[in-house]
């Protein structure tokens, strides 16, 4: 009971919840960084990934590349932009290799389920929208996007949550975010400390793992209604 007890006493502590190493300021950190990065991983992503799988051409050319990325360990990635880009911060986004490193982590899902999805969607289909006179940007946004979207969102909620995640990283290179409870508590052997910030890294994934699945559920309603 005496971590337990540790665990509770963190949490009703007032001084954890104010000020700039309070929680709500380490989670607006964290929700900023992880925001920034899923942003930049979808700009870059999801418009290649919809018009690969649109022309279904060039897949495994972009597909092998997104797949061996998540292979690779995060902090290798992060140490390794340490290196060429230092410590350096950014206002809202906070350490600029943390923001660099999970936006490589957010590519391969949104790559492969938006190219899996246009890629897959019926030829039937397809073929009705040419004979209907679509050109082929309508018939992307007209027929195939709405049947991908679906997987596309799949994708979106896998890699905000492997996103969210490993956001604690940034901790390990001077950022914010909820990680640095992890490290301090680390630091100084307060495990009540880690066991919080692990505890509430989690809860923020789950939430916006839970919100993507209620926004899925919504699409593929709407789209039997």
């Amino acid at each position: 009971m005496g971590f337990l007890s540790d665990v509770v006493a963190w949490f009703t502590d007032p001084e954890n919840w104010t000020g700039t190493f309070g929680v709500p300021n380490r989670m607006l950190e964290h929700i900023l960084l992880s925001v920034a990065a899923l942003s930049l991983a979808t700009e870059v992503a999801l418009p290649l990934g919809l018009w690969l799988g649109h022309v279904r051409r060039g897949g495994p050319v972009a597909l092998n590349p997104a797949g061996i990325g998540p292979a690779i360990p995060s902090l290798s990635v992060l140490l390794l932009c340490v290196q060429w880009l230092g410590l350096e911060e950014w206002p809202l986004v906070g350490s600029v290799t943390a923001w660099l490193t999970l936006s490589l982590l957010g590519l391969a899902p949104i790559l492969i389920n938006s190219y899996t999805g246009m890629r897959d969607v019926p030829d039937p289909l397809r073929e009705s929208a040419t004979a209907m006179g679509m050109t082929g940007f309508q018939q992307a946004r007209g027929v195939e996007l709405p049947l991908a979207a679906p997987l596309v969102l799949a994708g979106l909620r896998t890699a905000a949550v492997q996103v969210i995640a490993t956001a604690t990283l940034a901790a390990w290179v001077g950022g914010g975010g909820l990680g640095r409870f992890i490290v301090d508590g680390f630091a100084v052997r307060d495990y009540a400390r880690v066991f919080a910030g692990a505890a509430l890294v989690s809860g923020l994934a789950l939430s916006v793992d839970g919100a993507f699945a209620l926004a899925t559920r919504s699409m593929l309603r709407r789209a039997r209604g």
